[in-house]
């Protein structure tokens, strides 16, 4: 047997919501060791630090100077990603960032071209396609469960964030919508399904001017929008597939599975791609109904932070599956998907990737 892998030691800048879910990982993981957290509010790392023993509160440039800490891990808004990503790797350390990799595409390309250029690292979320339940359809995929891939269909709708998170601003302005804030999931589950997108065609709108916010200290306060709220769209991947998404902060509910996939002798449906686990289930072609396939890949229990996790174990960094590389796909099929939607045209991707290996079934 080989040496046990040291702990990969990291930190975290950001300390706002997310922040629990990463700290529920890492307490549950021995290849990741949070050593300390970081936050503009000196108040809220101290609170966060608090809650796990050893882990100690410092600023921003504390944290960067340290030399114990190799990995940092970027929770701050999406706006600050690329300027916090930048200093991360202009301070020596690797980076895994939440979603999207940057706001803009230029500034995702920076970030990329700097870790480039100190031979680093860069990671980006979502890392819920590395569950079980992306990676067991992903598998059924890649085993001819339902021959060539033909089509996908991805679907996210909810009536607004307003209704339940108490400083929802930031999801109605630029850089925001719900195709940047959920559109992560949903584009990554279809590149990680069907390969990368070389073009896209899209049509956008937005309800209403103005939201109310549901609930905490500032219920009732009115919140301006002034991004994009429905967003529908076609991917056309490298493979040929089609994929059809629809992205809705403005719709109430729907019947629809998160994603479908059909192929040619049978079609998946795909659990929720903001998820970890989740039911695949195949209807085959000639079949009188649809079946639960068993968990049969993926990261059994995973959590936000398992691709961290996946990075820890990487004799290779480009083993890593949650790479910048992807997430700078992603956003630009994004991106684009807005620029179509804005111009009226199909707007090509420029940027292309490899599907990440698959993740044999494996527990934490």
């Amino acid at each position: 047997m080989g040496q046990p892998l040291t702990p990969l030691r990291v930190g975290i800048i950001g300390c706002g919501n997310i922040v629990a879910q990463y700290l529920e990982t890492f307490a549950r993981i021995d290849t990741v060791h949070l050593v300390a957290v970081a936050d503009l509010v000196p108040e809220r790392a101290a609170e966060v630090a608090a809650r796990v023993p050893g882990v100690r509160p410092m600023s921003i440039d504390e944290l960067l100077a340290d030399p114990d800490i190799r990995l940092v891990v970027n929770l701050t808004i999406p706006a600050a990603h690329a300027e916090v990503s930048l200093r991360i790797l202009a301070a020596g350390k690797e980076v895994y960032s939440e979603k999207p990799l940057a706001a803009e595409l230029p500034a995702a390309r920076d970030v990329l071209e700097a870790a480039s250029r100190a031979g680093l690292w860069v990671g980006c979320a979502p890392d819920t396609v590395l569950g079980v339940g992306l990676q067991t359809a992903r598998k059924a995929i890649d085993d001819g469960a339902i021959g060539r891939p033909i089509a996908a269909t991805a679907t996210m709708v909810t009536p607004g964030h307003e209704r339940w998170h108490p400083n929802p601003d930031f999801y109605y302005l630029p850089g925001g919508g719900p195709l940047l804030d959920m559109g992560p999931y949903y584009v990554s589950a279809l590149v990680q399904l069907l390969g990368p997108v070389v073009e896209v065609s899209g049509a956008a709108s937005r309800l209403r001017t103005e939201r109310v916010i549901g609930s905490g200290p500032r219920e009732g306060e009115r919140v301006p929008v002034e991004t994009d709220t429905h967003i529908s769209g076609v991917l056309t991947h490298e493979s040929g597939a089609l994929s059809t998404l629809v992205m809705s902060f403005d719709a109430v509910a729907t019947h629809s599975a998160n994603i479908e996939v059909h192929g040619e002798t049978g079609s998946l449906t795909v659990p929720d791609p903001n998820n970890f686990d989740g039911e695949t289930r195949l209807h085959a072609l000639g079949a009188s109904e649809w079946i639960a396939l068993p968990p049969a890949a993926g990261y059994v229990g995973a959590g936000r932070g398992v691709g961290v996790h996946d990075r820890a174990i990487a004799r290779d960094p480009g083993d890593a599956r949650a790479s910048g590389a992807v997430g700078f796909h992603v956003l630009e099929v994004m991106l684009s998907l807005l620029q179509s939607a804005g111009e009226g045209r199909s707007v090509p991707v420029s940027s292309t990737v490899e599907r990440p290996a698959p993740v044999p079934l494996t527990a934490l």
